[in-house]
């Protein structure tokens, strides 16, 4: 058992940070070929938006149940299995011919990417010790940013010169090349788990939070009607559903005895609002730059492209200071950061230098460069050894329901002020505003700027309030029930 534990671990690290590459490049790439896929694929903008809705919905969803998995058949298994259904899901989408089908394949993909990002935090956990995992989830966020470069240099180059198609086929070998080296290097390194899974949960919390989406998309498209109050109601019960069934089952979706470790539920809270802050700021000032400013969405994209260079060279380092001050100086002032970066945004106008753009990106970059390693290590440090998986994929969970509210917030809160329809036009890039009304544009869109703020603001707060945990205290083994 303790030869395991120092078999390869730096190799073991490049594979995980391949798999976080690897999403984090569907993360972006698929955003700047929309345009191009609803073209070819005929599809409506209130449908081809489910595109990417889809996928960020169902990592949401399945992130603390394969990361249960994970603990119950093996996270090294879990982890691998997540490769071969993502590339399985990404050759089915390149050879989709309708939006159905490509959704539905999205779905098949989301799966896949759920298996690899909630087991990927909990396979760091048993390869390194609580010591050097800040420097480790250092290293993973450098695989965040360079998938995140590579998505946006990649999505413009083959939406330009190839078929949309391959931006999903460019994921075989990248995979391939992943499982081989994960099979080759990764090994077991805990004593399978009883769980019981939790489909009550999955399928309240699914049902409430489609509801609302769907609820709020046909909102910023269409306006309010009967339709929308339904799927407003049908929401709120699902998810009042969800509480109950979760305060019920012996082993839920969310794991309450966990929120009984201060460290872990701040962290996660922090998590849930940074992502509810953080993930639209992107597709906003993609939506400024293509919209107001008429860029093509790859030059759009390249100047956001420093701002990832930067966090990735960041990451590595307030992963290390995490580890030897602890996570909340790293992390509360990467938050802060991404707030003054998302104010920088704020002031953009229709005249505006496009310098001001690359100067946000980059103070955003040091900012997500310093929270996420820092956060991550201290939701692992906090949660006992033998709840990994579980702490890993409830800070999945809670970061992609505050992802997933904040793509739908956002988008809601900018049509207030540009014409209905208009947003999801701009969004994807398939049509561009007009003098005339450039100035309602950008008032819609530092409308939604400043809500993001605010919600950076609540993270902040969250994380400077955590404390400090050790991993494998008696009182969390206690709190946990172990």
């Amino acid at each position: 058992m303790k030869q395991e534990r120092t078999v390869r671990p730096n190799l073991a690290l490049a594979v995980i940070v391949i798999g976080v590459l690897i999403t984090a490049v569907d993360s972006t790439i698929v955003v700047l070929a929309l345009p191009t896929m609803m073209r070819s694929l005929h599809a409506g903008l209130g449908t081809v938006v489910w595109i990417v809705m889809a996928y960020l919905l169902v990592i949401t969803l399945l992130a603390t149940q394969v990361g249960r998995l994970g603990d119950m058949f093996g996270r090294v298994r879990m982890y691998e299995l997540g490769f071969v259904v993502f590339v399985a899901g990404s050759v089915w989408c390149g050879l989709s011919n309708g939006w159905v089908v490509l959704v539905l394949a999205r779905v098949l993909q989301g799966i896949g990417g759920a298996l690899v990002s909630a087991n990927s935090g909990a396979v760091i956990a048993d390869v390194f010790p609580p010591e050097t995992r800040g420097r480790a989830y250092g290293y993973n966020s450098i695989g965040w940013n360079l998938g995140a470069i590579l998505g946006i240099l990649l999505g413009g180059f083959i939406t330009t010169y190839f078929s949309w198609r391959w931006i999903f086929f460019i994921n075989l070998p990248i995979g391939g090349i992943a499982l081989g080296l994960a099979l080759y290097s990764l090994h077991e390194r805990l004593t399978p788990q009883r769980h019981r899974m939790d489909l009550g949960g999955l399928v309240t919390l699914g049902i409430g939070l489609a509801s609302i989406l769907l609820s709020m998309t046909r909102l910023s498209s269409t306006g309010w009607d009967g339709a929308d109050a339904l799927l407003l109601m049908l929401g709120a019960v699902s998810l009042g559903a969800f509480a109950w069934i979760e305060s019920r089952q012996p082993e839920p979706l969310l794991h309450l005895s966990l929120f009984r470790i201060k460290v872990v539920t701040f962290s996660l809270l922090a998590s849930f609002f940074q992502g509810l802050g953080g993930f639209a700021v992107l597709f906003l000032i993609m939506m400024y730059l293509q919209g107001a400013r008429g860029l093509s969405p790859l030059s759009a994209s390249l100047l956001l492209v420093p701002g990832y260079l930067v966090g990735g060279v960041v990451g590595p380092m307030a992963g290390r200071l995490s580890d030897r001050v602890g996570s909340v100086l790293p992390s509360s002032l990467g938050l802060a950061l991404q707030a003054v970066a998302v104010l920088v945004y704020a002031q953009l106008g229709t005249r505006t230098s496009l310098a001001l753009v690359i100067v946000a990106s980059i103070i955003n970059g040091i900012g997500s460069g310093g929270f996420f390693p820092s956060n991550n290590a201290a939701v692992m440090k906090g949660a006992p050894p033998g709840q990994y998986g579980i702490a890993s994929g409830m800070l999945r969970t809670f970061s992609n329901v505050g992802m997933v509210m904040s793509f739908a917030a956002a988008i809601l809160m900018a049509s207030t002020r540009i014409p209905r329809g208009l947003a999801f036009a701009i969004f994807v890039g398939s049509t561009r505003l007009t003098p005339s009304t450039e100035a309602t544009f950008v008032s819609g869109l530092h409308l939604a700027l400043y809500l993001s703020i605010g919600m950076l603001v609540l993270a902040g707060l969250s994380s400077l309030v955590r404390g400090a945990g050790h991993s494998g205290s008696a009182s969390q083994e206690k709190a946990m029930g172990s």
